[in-house]
């Protein structure tokens, strides 16, 4: 199974995102690969935080994701909303751009 998918978290594939998407991936009897459309050509192991992270898959890029294996729509579903969810969404944030840090108002 194949899906191309628009990074959109803001950090992009670095961090945090990276992380979870190394995480989820690794949580499926399916082996996944991910390649920037644009990129080397190459797919990378989505269960290596070194492969995905040396992808520099920035906000807007678009990515192929290919899963094989019992699970693999599964784990393509899963991944597929790590990379369409904003990332403020996953902090738990409130979305209105407010955090703690904002505390210029007294």
């Amino acid at each position: 199974m194949e899906r191309t998918v628009t990074i959109v978290p803001e950090a992009g594939l670095h961090a945090r995102p990276a992380s979870k998407f190394v995480q989820t991936a690794g949580e499926y009897d399916a082996d996944v690969t991910i390649e920037k459309i644009g990129g080397d050509g190459s797919p990378k192991n989505a269960a290596s935080m070194l492969s995905v992270t040396s992808l520099n898959a920035a906000h807007g890029d678009e990515v192929r994701l290919v899963a094989e294996g019992d699970d693999a729509e599964a784990a393509l579903d899963a991944l597929e909303e790590i990379l369409s969810t904003p990332e403020a969404s996953e902090d738990g944030e409130s979305g209105d751009g407010t955090s703690e840090a904002d505390g210029d108002e007294e």
